[in-house]
């Protein structure tokens, strides 16, 4: 967790996968955060996200294989 006295502290937003809260400033383990995202409506879309990019490259691999 950010230390309180930290004099920049991360201004990103993250999504926990473990709880499947958005967080700022006070985050869980990294392991568990996707992230960091400009703000807290993008951070709610994570998975979402996540799903996009994991097909949009999947999609390149199958391309890139013909």
């Amino acid at each position: 967790m950010p230390s309180d006295n930290d004099p920049n502290p991360d201004q990103g937003w993250y999504f926990n996968t473990r709880t499947n809260q958005v967080e700022h400033h006070d985050r869980g383990r990294g392991i568990d955060l996707l992230g960091p995202y400009p703000d807290e409506a993008t951070a709610r879309r994570a998975l979402q996200i996540a799903r996009e990019r994991t097909r949009k490259a999947d999609a390149d691999d199958s391309a890139w294989d013909d």
